[in-house]
């Protein structure tokens, strides 16, 4: 398949984004949320896709299976700023959804969403992820996603990420932007990956009870086994293997999915750098990370 050139990253309200996900902002922000609407917000590699599946799972699993094998997660939970013609927009898939609810994902930092999503007191799930994991993983997605920039080579992309030089901006304004609305709205459910890693069925029980539902345990553990990285890895609804702009000889979308798979990547001289950088950019001491657990 032909890809068109990789885009060119440029400052847009002050963070760092491309053409793919600013040519709708109007529409974006003027996008109508409703009241069950459900927003996933993350930092992109944080886990999106796995929080997107079981939100999935737990409102459409029992009640409309035949969704499971025959419509990408892409489609069920749509990428709401995404325009890449000749593909449908991110926005008017969101604005299509038969479901109720909607559930919509999105990677704005907390600045960017639409201002409907918080006039209608919607149930927002933020997944965070430890930031050197995170970068390692987004460093491979940017390598085989044709529609990112180029992502060069890894000592300078590592750079690049501190400095926020990186589509959707800076990790640390990231995480910490949603970590303070959080202490203001009550409608928003903060996760962290390694928890989630640590203790998948534990964290479905905290995610349930936010949004309201009880699932039985027979259907938890069917949700368990369905979305544990394994299984998402070999499923051709959630693995973005049927994705056009994906070049799978390059690197794989679900990748390994590992806590600490950042100790193969960074050298001694880099981690110091990053760390360094970090206690510099991480002032808030209630909002804390692991990188291995």
């Amino acid at each position: 398949m032909e890809f068109p050139p990789r885009p060119e990253i440029f400052d847009f309200h002050g963070v760092s984004m491309t053409q793919y996900f600013t040519r709708n902002w109007e529409k974006v922000q003027n996008f109508k949320a409703r009241p069950d609407d459900i927003l996933i917000a993350t930092y992109p590699k944080a886990g999106t896709t796995w929080v997107s599946y079981i939100l999935d799972l737990l409102y459409f699993g029992q009640t409309s299976p035949e969704r499971l094998t025959s419509i990408p997660i892409y489609d069920r939970v749509p990428f709401m700023e995404i325009a890449h013609p000749p593909m449908i927009s991110g926005v008017e898939l969101a604005e299509n959804l038969s479901t109720s609810p909607r559930i919509i994902k999105t990677h704005f930092p907390v600045q960017f969403i639409p201002k409907s999503f918080w006039e209608q007191n919607c149930k927002i799930v933020y997944l965070a992820r430890n930031a050197k994991d995170n970068v390692v993983s987004y460093f491979h997605f940017d390598r085989m996603v044709m529609i990112e920039p180029d992502p060069g080579d890894w000592n300078s992309y590592l750079k690049r990420f501190m400095e926020g030089k990186v589509v959707f901006g800076s990790w640390y304004d990231h995480v910490n932007g949603w970590w303070k609305k959080k202490q203001t709205y009550s409608n928003l459910h903060y996760m962290f990956y390694e928890d989630m890693t640590e203790d998948t069925e534990g964290e479905i029980d905290k995610l349930c009870s936010f949004l309201g539902l009880s699932p039985s345990v027979e259907e938890k553990k069917q949700i368990r086994g369905e979305v544990h990285f394994d299984s998402m890895k070999k499923n051709n609804m959630v693995n973005y293997s049927l994705f056009p702009a994906m070049e799978f000889k390059i690197s794989k979308f679900m990748r390994k999915g590992k806590i600490g798979d950042w100790k193969n990547h960074f050298t001694v001289a880099q981690n110091e750098e990053f760390d360094e950088d970090y206690k510099n950019k991480m002032k808030d001491p209630t909002l804390q990370f692991r990188t291995e657990i």
